[in-house]
């Protein structure tokens, strides 16, 4: 991959641990979750010269993720996050598309699907850690596995982009005094060159359980996640991913 690379992304972690203050959690946390998202995706694919606008069908997607929290000075948190990211979809071609070598005249029903599947690898501190508001900051490195598929009844083309891409993370969260409500934002996101990557999600949280052994979460959020790459493995996408989600967290 030209732009982004597996060195930026470590790069872009250290940087960050070194020149951030480091706090950490006054004991050790382990917190697991995942969510149900309903995700409406829009956009386009393929190669600079040709990029018409696609239609999906929405999907139920599913993200699941890892967090350990530690009381060791200067040593960030670490967090691992997996998220699916696959939809499909099929239309008439209202002009002549090429996906890599392979030509699809404009009135052909085109069959496609786009699979930017991915795990982040996070590194974060917490600024800020109190009864009412936590503040984390970090670098995540994002493992893209992905795989596009293009297909009429004569011919059918698929491509299997991957690669590293660096983001920068962020998370706020506010307790409501005298209730077990919280509500949270999220953030992994970069811009390089003619690259965007914008991950965004929203939530409130209830808390149904919280004792000594373990707390209980559960999420009712907003998520939009934008993927516009320039030449991941020579591929191009201005894609938009948007949906309510609900979910579930365990904090040990």
């Amino acid at each position: 991959m030209r732009k982004f690379t597996l060195a930026r992304s470590i790069c872009l972690v250290v940087a960050v641990g070194t020149a951030t203050p480091a706090f950490a959690d006054s004991i050790f946390g382990v917190y697991a979750g995942g969510q149900l998202w309903r995700s409406d995706n829009s956009g386009s694919f393929g190669t600079p010269a040709t990029n018409p606008d696609f239609s999906f069908g929405k999907e139920n997607l599913n993200s699941f993720y890892v967090a350990l929290e530690h009381p060791i000075p200067l040593f960030p948190n670490a967090k691992i996050r997996h998220n699916e990211l696959d939809h499909a979809g099929q239309q008439v071609l209202q002009q002549d598309y090429d996906f890599f070598g392979n030509s699809f005249a404009a009135g052909t029903a085109l069959s496609y699907s786009t699979d930017f599947s991915h795990t982040d690898y996070t590194l974060y501190y917490e600024l800020f850690d109190n009864d009412l508001v936590s503040f984390d900051l970090g670098v995540t490195a994002k493992r893209v596995d992905g795989l596009i598929v293009a297909r009429s009844a004569q011919q059918e083309r698929a491509v299997s982009p991957d690669g590293w891409i660096p983001t920068l993370y962020s998370q706020v969260r506010v307790g409501i005094p005298a209730t077990p409500l919280t509500v949270y934002g999220l953030a992994n996101a970069v811009s390089i060159d003619d690259s965007k990557v914008e991950d965004y999600e929203v939530g409130i949280e209830y808390r149904p359980i919280e004792n000594f052994a373990v707390d209980v979460n559960l999420q009712l959020g907003y998520r939009v996640f934008n993927l516009e790459l320039d030449d991941l493995d020579g591929v191009y996408s201005n894609l938009e991913y948007k949906g309510p989600y609900v979910g579930i967290e365990f904090h040990f």
